[in-house]
């Protein structure tokens, strides 16, 4: 059986990034920001406000964002995508994902040759159905293409509290012979510090899905807790929603292995677990009864499971599988539906069987009976 832990002395050296450029200087760019450079790299980080730039570059603060919370000194924040981009060994790509497409396009004309992106967004490209992925790849040709994902709160990256992600990367020919030159295997020692965490993995699709999913599931929490539900429905939600997660995931290639982790399900667990999650702040107040205009105390506040909803539920449909968690959330998000109503008729859907192998399906008895 071959050796799996080499001894110290044995185990290839991986050559780290030595300048990283950030793409997006909200709180979650700002704090991969952070973490590079603890791990001692040379960070660039692009943003649209030249207000926050300065601030992050003159002050080692980011005051929209993480206000009050110190940065790393030495972060070079612009709002230049040419400058960010200049010399760049590696990029991470920190915006929405309704800008995914965008943003790629504003790069293109200053990105190094064959630099390795990652993707730090999570979500499903609406109409096209494609993954994150796939957008990057066709709008940015000849990089290599991956995602950074996992349980991470952005305020609690930067106050430098333990934490771990996963690196995703396809792994070609070459990178299976030397693991060691690969863009994961690189990545992930360049981020690694004294907190920061990263694993390696060549799920990109899992990854993703897994990033995608969670946002939607745990505003289905957060509707079900501000309903005034506790912690049986929330495990419920959970762990149901991660076979939603599962199912998909393997259908489109990836592995179901890869949502029982970090970016699955050590990402849904902490995004279906606090209100500081914006998917679950949003459904804990619609679940009150506000109403979404009104959410947020009326501010423009981006929510990526609210987008989540409807390319997830788009793409199930168009693939033929079934995601009950994610038509309801989809349901009361985008077409009116009742709250109560909705996930009455979840919690009364016909019986299956846990494993689905079983092949068992059976009617409700109690499908009227209200939550």
């Amino acid at each position: 059986m071959p050796d799996t832990d080499p001894s110290p002395r044995a185990r290839p050296q991986v050559r780290p990034y030595d300048r990283i450029a950030v793409i997006g200087a909200g709180a979650w760019g700002t704090a991969l920001a952070s973490v590079a450079r603890r791990a001692g790299r040379e960070v660039a980080l692009w943003g649209r406000d030249a207000d926050v730039a300065r601030a992050i570059t003159e002050r080692a603060e980011n005051p929209v964002y993480l206000a009050g919370l110190p940065l790393p000194p030495g972060i070079a924040a612009t709002t230049d995508m040419a400058a960010a981009l200049r010399d760049a060994q590696a990029v991470l790509i920190v915006t929405p994902s309704v800008t995914l497409r965008e943003i790629c396009a504003a790069m293109r004309p200053h990105l190094p040759q064959a630099v390795p992106l990652a993707l730090c967004a999570k979500g499903i490209e609406a109409q096209t159905g494609l993954l994150l992925g796939e957008v990057a790849r066709e709008e940015l040709p000849g990089h290599p293409v991956g995602a950074l994902s996992g349980p991470t709160f952005a305020r609690e990256t930067v106050l430098d509290h333990p934490t771990a992600a996963t690196v995703a990367f396809a792994f070609r020919y070459r990178d299976r012979l030397d693991p060691a030159q690969s863009p994961a295997a690189r990545l992930a020692v360049s981020l690694s510090g004294a907190t920061f965490r990263p694993y390696i993995s060549d799920d990109l699709v899992g990854v993703g899905i897994g990033g995608a999913v969670k946002n939607v599931i745990a505003i289905a929490c957060g509707m079900m807790s501000g309903a005034g539900f506790a912690e049986n429905t929330r495990a419920a939600l959970i762990t149901r929603g991660m076979d939603e997660m599962k199912t998909l995931a393997e259908v489109l290639g990836g592995r179901r292995e890869t949502v029982t982790g970090l970016s699955g399900a050590g990402d849904l667990t902490l995004t279906c677990s606090s209100a500081t999650s914006r998917n679950m702040s949003l459904g804990m107040q619609l679940g009150r009864g506000l109403p979404r205009a009104e959410c947020f105390d009326g501010a423009p506040v981006v929510v990526e499971g609210e987008v989540n909803a409807i390319s997830v539920v788009d793409l199930a449909r168009r693939i033929g599988v079934s995601l009950p968690i994610c038509e309801a959330v989809h349901d009361v998000l985008h077409r009116g539906a009742d709250l109560r109503q909705t996930f009455r008729d979840l919690w009364s859907r016909p019986i299956e069987a846990e494993p689905k192998a079983m092949g068992l399906y059976f009617d409700h008895p109690f499908g009227t009976r209200v939550l």
